[in-house]
Order: structure tokens, then sequence, then C-alpha cells
């Protein structure tokens, strides 16, 4: 008799949990992301840490653990369950927890600060779904420079990322002193480190007929002014960014001067501006060339009713049109 209570109390706590679940995704119907529960090989994937210490048996805190290695997409951002077939599994580790059963420690992954599932996820959604602040984990360690808040959608991760990496390549270039130009911005990571590059050819080209080797802050300016800068010009007198939507002017100039390169290696000599409207032709979004012809037959259309608009006032106002 017993156990079938503890049968029932286990069943009634996964229909419960289910319960949640729907309603934190209605709740979430708007901004997904904020329901989905996070993929360690995602944010490994972003973060690419570099090396991974086994650290041993810890206590962690649940709200610290906010994703999964394998199963993701079986558990919300909470832990809840997603999934009617979970059902048996989640019920039998929920009945272990009603009866102070001990269960082996969970295996964690611990980056950023916060933890990834890589085996336990029932008995993480049963422990939070029943109040419970601490586990039992068997810990390993990736590290990274990004602190990840539990809080954060893979995207969030991402901007984070750039952010942390625009630090660093402004830190150590001091391109931001060098260039008074604080807004050079990427959309993905891994773009920094292509700026630099590109940098450090400019350099070894300004250098080929000189004796004296030229300082790299010096080789820096030259390439902002000299090869960033038409770029840049180019894309917006082309008026390119509209051609591609979430992007940045930075996203566009690396893009555009990978393209030139092999057009130059095609046809021989290129012309940029040539270079740059062949890449939006080829791989520009037409929607965003729809949006800049709506934009401008718009402004066309409020500037014939504000001249139309004042033909009218001078009339009212007994003025002859010229």
């Amino acid at each position: 008799m017993e156990m079938d209570v503890i049968t029932q109390q286990a069943s009634d706590d996964f229909t419960r949990a289910r319960g949640k679940a729907v309603l934190t995704q209605i709740q979430h119907f708007l901004n997904t992301d904020r329901n989905r529960l996070l993929s360690f090989n995602d944010v490994k994937d972003i973060l690419k840490p570099k090396n991974e210490v086994y650290k041993g048996n810890q206590v962690v805190p649940i709200k610290l653990i906010v994703g999964s290695e394998g199963r993701y997409h079986d558990f919300n951002k909470y832990f809840l369950p997603k999934r009617d077939h979970l059902r048996h599994r989640w019920q039998k580790v929920d009945e272990a927890h009603i009866k102070d059963i001990i269960l082996p420690p969970i295996q964690l992954y611990e980056i950023g600060g916060v933890y990834f599932v890589r085996d336990g996820n029932h008995r993480v959604s049963v422990s939070k779904t029943q109040g419970v602040e601490f586990i039992d984990a068997e810990v390993s360690s990736l590290a990274t420079e990004i602190n990840i808040k539990p809080s954060m959608t893979v995207e969030e991760l991402r901007d984070a990322l750039i952010a942390c990496e625009k630090n660093i390549f402004y830190e150590k270039t001091e391109f931001g002193e060098l260039t008074n130009y604080w807004g050079m911005n990427f959309s993905s990571p891994g773009r920094y480190d292509v700026i630099y590059n590109h940098i450090l050819v400019h350099k070894y080209f300004l250098n080929e007929n000189i004796e004296e080797e030229i300082p790299f802050g010096d080789a820096l300016v030259s390439w902002f002014e000299n090869v960033y800068n038409p770029v840049i010009t180019i894309i917006r007198e082309q008026w390119l960014l509209a051609n591609f939507a979430g992007r940045t002017e930075a996203d566009l100039y690396v893009w555009i001067i990978k393209h030139w390169d092999f057009l130059k290696k095609k046809y021989g000599t290129y012309s940029l501006a040539k270079a740059a409207g062949d890449f939006s032709r080829k791989y520009g979004q037409r929607q965003g060339r729809f949006f800049r012809v709506l934009s401008l037959l718009a402004d066309r259309i409020f500037k014939m009713t504000i001249a139309r608009s004042n033909r009218i006032y001078r009339r009212q106002g007994g003025q002859k049109e010229r």
C-alpha cells in the first residue's frame, strides 16, 4: 500500500512538472530562446575552451546547472520535462527521492562558472522540481575567459564572447586610441583575429622596400586609413548593409576583401568597388534590396507630399507658384 502511495505521488509530481513546462512554453512563445535549455556542444563550439581538467566529486548548486550535453531537447531552461516519454524514468528517480534513497553522483561539465549535465538529467530535473538546492556531482572543468550567467541564451553568450574579443583586440592593439574609432563590431566570434592578421599583412608589405621596421601602431593606422576606410566608404555609398540583415560593416569588410582577392586571382586587375557590388549581388539577401527600394520609394513619396503641401500652402496664402 505504501508503495502505491509513493508511485502515485511520483506520478502526480511528473504531471505537475509537465504542466509547468507547458505553462512556461506558453509564457515564452514570443521568445523561445528564453525557455530553451543550453546545449553543451553549442556552448563549447562558441567558446572553444582550450583544455579540460578533472575536478573530482563536488557539491554543486543546482541553480547553476544550465544545460545538458545530450538531453537538451527533452527539458526546458528550468529542467522541466518537455516530453511525456520521460515519465517512466523521471518517476523512478522521484520515487527514490521520496524514499530518501541515495543515488550516485551525477556527472557535470563546468565552464564559465555554470554546469552542464553529462549524465543525470532526470535527477537534476527531479531535484529542481522538489526544491533541492545542492547535488553531489563528479565535475570536469573546461577553461574559458567568459563568465556565463545562468539566464543567458546562446545568442547572449555569443554576444558576450564577441564583446570580450573586442576588448582584448582594442587593448592589445590600442586600436581606439590610434584611430579614434570604437565602432568596429562583428556579428560572429573570431573576426578580430582576422583583422589583426590583416594589419600584420599590411605591415609586411609596408616593410618590403625599407630597411627600418615600421612600428605596429603606424601600420595599424595606415591599414585603417588606406584599406579599411575605403571599403567602409564603398559599403555606405552602395547601401550594401541593407542586403545583409543582422550583419555589420566590419562583417562586410572581411567578406568583401576575401571576395576581392578571389576575383583578382581569377581575372587579374579588379576594382574594389566592382568586387563589393559583385559580392552583394551574389550573396546579398533579396529582401534587403527590396526594403532598400521600398525605403527610397517612401522617401520620394514623402518629399512629393511635402512639396505638394507647400504648393497648397502658398496658394492658400495668395502666393503664386513660379
